[in-house]
């Protein structure tokens, strides 16, 4: 009995082997050439030097100009006045009857 046992565990493992075989893949070497490995960069340098009259801070016309400007006080007052007529009166909301 023992001697069939180790056979046909002589016989598995031997039939196992070319199956480990088939498994293994090819695969290429891996080939560099230059300088393909380093990244690429990109350098941007202008050709020619700015005018003067180029560079200026901030443009000539600006929305930030308008939402900062000083307010004058009385126009100020009617706005918010203008305001409180225009938008209507809030109700509270109804009572939910039980």
């Amino acid at each position: 009995m023992k001697h069939i046992l180790a056979g046909a565990a002589l016989a598995a493992a031997s039939c196992a082997a070319p199956l480990c075989a088939q498994d293994r893949a090819d695969i290429d070497r891996t080939q560099i050439i230059g300088n393909r490995e380093l990244p690429k960069v990109l350098y941007i340098v202008p050709w020619k030097k700015p005018l003067p009259g180029d560079l200026s801070g901030r443009p000539l016309v600006s929305v930030l100009d308008e939402a900062l400007a000083p307010v004058d006080r009385d126009v100020f007052r009617r706005q918010v006045q203008y305001d409180a007529m225009v938008k209507p009166a809030a109700t509270p909301p109804p009572a939910r009857s039980p």
